[in-house]
């Protein structure tokens, strides 16, 4: 595949939120992309009342809905045009979404088509499009699974998605090696790339314990990601019932009904749910350490922000986590099952008053390793490829 030498690019996002921190890698490289004609981002819908979003109109980026709510006429035209318009992928006839999107590269014929992906391979149908039409594209994967393989009848076009794209981005060395090993392939057009966060980096003041501990809880809730059912059941024990901690769960998600029902269930009194909380450094200036016992991961922002502000960390060994973790050094790291995550919980638990002095090496080592501006760097790296 050429490289390219026009700059209109063309993005398709599959987060499923409104917004997300997978989304702001991209979005804030805009203004650094250098002479872009033109960015179109397309999405199965969008929320166009969400600041995030408001921002990218007002930098005239166009959107376009690949899964629109429709009227009962643009059913009927849309089933139509289904008929008529086939692709020749049987596996993807019955995907409207991959269908318009297929036209629309077709009509638009963009320089650049830039994949960013939730999972590693949740997007590769449509990258593959951008293939069968010519169309250079890189991809982006925000997080793989263990767990969580391709399905056998797709690896075939997977694999030559991934070997022929650009570039292949992925926010930690785990994701990427379990990319290769999921596709049993080695993808030399890969690279690492961090997502930026919102904190800068130093250490807030450690808060009073005299009314005890408090843990907080950063994460979507989501319990196949990021494992809230471990935390209550190890909450639930008659130790930790005794001791004087507490955990707020921070965000929000789909799992929000059924992790409050297990809640009540297990009465559990020591936890608070505050919903979505926008200002970072106020939720550590009153919480002591992260507590995080995700099953999957790319690289959690709420982990890399807790530690540029000085917190103590609690962490699964998911994603790639254990690239920036040393236990019992900079943070506290082990299995996200409940025997192993609560043996992770009890280290830190006995070296609670050393929490203060971990955050500040936690800080120490955000600063020293983590790029300032992450998206400069992915913009320098689109950039390489538009010349």
């Amino acid at each position: 595949m050429k490289y390219i030498d026009q700059k209109e690019i063309a993005l398709v996002t599959f987060c499923m939120d409104d917004w997300g921190g997978s989304e702001e890698l991209w979005a804030r490289s805009i203004p650094m992309l250098k002479e872009k004609k033109t960015l179109t981002v397309y999405k199965a819908k969008f929320n166009r009342s969400n600041s995030e979003v408001i921002k990218l109109i007002n930098q005239n980026v166009k959107l376009v809905e690949l899964d629109p709510i429709l009227s009962i006429p643009q059913k009927i035209k849309r089933k139509v045009n289904y008929y008529l318009h086939k692709l020749n992928l049987s596996s993807f006839r019955d995907n409207h979404s991959l269908y318009k999107f297929h036209r629309e590269m077709e009509i638009s014929r963009p320089q650049l088509v830039i994949i960013a992906q939730g999972i590693n391979f949740d997007g590769l149908s449509y990258a593959y499009q951008c293939y069968l039409l010519k169309i250079p594209y890189v991809v982006i994967a925000q997080k793989a699974v263990d767990f969580y393989w391709p399905y056998y009848t797709d690896r075939a076009y997977m694999k030559e998605t991934l070997l022929n794209a650009l570039k292949c981005y992925f926010v930690s060395h785990h994701n990427k090696r379990l990319t290769e090993e999921q596709f049993g392939i080695r993808l030399p057009n890969s690279e690492v790339v961090f997502n930026p966060i919102k904190t800068k980096t130093h250490v807030l003041p450690f808060p009073q314990t005299e009314n005890g501990i408090r843990l907080a809880c950063v994460a979507r809730l989501f319990i196949i990601d990021k494992g809230q059912d471990i935390l209550l059941r190890i909450l639930n024990k008659e130790k930790w019932r005794n001791r004087p901690i507490s955990v707020t769960f921070i965000g929000t998600g789909l799992d929000e009904e059924g992790i409050k029902d297990m809640v009540k269930l297990l009465d559990i009194k020591n936890v608070q749910f505050i919903g979505f909380h926008q200002n970072i450094e106020e939720i550590w200036s009153d919480h002591h350490a992260l507590v995080l016992p995700s099953r999957s991961e790319g690289l959690p922002l709420s982990m890399i922000e807790a530690m540029s502000l000085g917190r103590t960390v609690i962490v699964s060994t998911a994603g790639g986590n254990s690239e920036i973790i040393n236990h019992k050094i900079n943070g506290f790291i082990g299995e996200a099952t409940e025997d192993g995550f609560e043996k992770i919980m009890d280290d830190a638990w006995e070296m609670r008053d050393k929490w203060h002095e971990i955050g500040k090496t936690a800080c120490s080592h955000i600063k020293n390793h983590f790029p300032d501006s992450p998206e400069i760097e992915f913009a320098n790296s689109i950039n390489n490829l538009l010349t």
